[in-house]
């Protein structure tokens, strides 16, 4: 059974404040619209597909590097419009979610129940949370003008799962001139039932600037913090350059390695996948392979930014030592930092690099090659 998934993300999100519409601002320094994705990753999802606003192209790609973007298409003037955008690109499916990308708090056990129910025979559903303030309905000087009784009444949240067939029958007889509440409100229009299950508190939606300080709080408390090391050494060969951390420096030697030999950053994918607990480098590229012969070292930790974005987890500090007598690393170790930090997406300011000598002692004091030493911070699901 195949599921797939549509993210609508073409809101101006102008009440949240901001230089950036709210689905690209940073939450834990990492683009709402990412959470969702990497969620829905997680929970197997087969096919994604964001519905973005005209104009936002250059904002989803910086929102989406460092790991496999899903395809994107421009929305419509309405949220009916966008989310037909968003079906026609997808492809076949029996399980489609819609998903609002301002619901970063979206967890892959949500996803994968919302699934099964369909799959036992739900036609269309979503989590939900029972209205537990006293409403009172107002006029437009916020006088009350009546009470509204609160039994039975719900908060809706995203993703709203479908039967696919009924999800694309009720979009082909939607009528264009109503305003939907939701995507349940088109299937209901056709006279398809719908049902609402257990919602999350975390699945709330960023609509103003206090949302986006309450939802850190709510989702820092279900994260833990895990750290992993790593070390490499490389011996020293014929060559004019060194790659460490992505920075080619010149020296009177090379490096021998079966890819790139970049010590620093295969320290740093070793910290990364420790922290994972994914095993290490070699095992998810042997150097047996020929593949790898050669191959740039950016591609090891875009691949190790990749696992951690599939379990959930946030990058949120690294810190590299190199270890060698020459090359001198002082001229070079903001560049370093500055690479590093595009391929990770993160602030400069949490990524360390520096380096340090042997005191002319052993294998590394003898200048027979150099040797990096990092670790990773990373927060991930509980």
């Amino acid at each position: 059974m195949k599921v797939a998934a549509l993210i609508v993300a073409g809101g101006s999100g102008s009440r949240a404040g901001g230089e950036l519409p709210k689905q690209y601002q940073a939450l834990f320094g990492r683009p709402v619209i990412s959470w969702s994705l990497g969620a829905l990753r997680a929970a197997g999802v087969d096919e994604v597909v964001a519905v973005i606003g005209e104009g936002h192209e250059e904002f989803f790609r910086n929102a989406t590097r460092g790991g496999p973007p899903p395809r994107a298409v421009v929305g419509g003037a309405t949220r009916t419009a966008s989310v037909r955008a968003g079906l026609a690109a997808l492809g076949d499916a029996d399980v489609i979610l819609i998903h609002d990308a301002a619901r970063p708090g979206l967890t892959p056990k949500v996803v994968r129940e919302l699934v099964a129910a369909v799959q036992a025979g739900a036609p269309a559903l979503a989590p939900a949370l029972p209205v537990s303030d006293a409403l009172q309905r107002t006029n437009g000087e916020g006088c009350v003008q009546e009470e509204v009784e609160r039994a039975g009444l719900h908060r809706v949240q995203t993703p709203q799962a479908f039967d696919a067939r009924i999800l694309r029958d009720a979009y082909a007889c939607a009528d264009d001139s109503i305003a939907y509440t939701d995507d349940l409100a088109v299937v209901r229009a056709i006279g398809a039932p719908t049902k609402l299950i257990a919602g999350d508190l975390r699945l709330m939606k960023i609509t103003y600037p206090e949302d986006l300080e309450m939802l850190a709080v709510m989702l820092s408390d279900s994260r833990i913090t895990c750290v992993g090391n790593g070390i490499d050494a490389h011996r020293f060969g014929p060559g004019a350059f060194v790659t460490l951390c992505g920075v080619r420096v010149p020296h009177d030697k090379g490096l021998l390695g079966h890819s790139d030999a970049d010590a620093g950053w295969h320290a740093l994918v070793d910290a990364i996948l420790g922290a994972l607990g994914e095993g290490d480098i070699g095992a998810h590229f042997p150097p047996s392979d020929p593949q790898w012969k050669g191959a740039d070292s950016e591609r090891f930790l875009r691949h190790a930014l990749q696992l951690a974005d599939a379990a959930g987890a946030k990058i949120v500090h690294v810190d590299v030592t190199l270890v060698c007598e020459r090359p001198k690393v002082g001229p070079h170790r903001e560049a370093m930092r500055v690479r590093t930090a595009q391929v990770l997406d993160l602030p400069l300011d949490r990524v360390s690099v520096k380096a340090t000598t042997t005191e002319r002692m052993g294998f590394l004091g003898r200048e027979e090659g150099l040797a990096a030493y990092a670790t990773a911070t990373l927060t991930r699901p509980a």
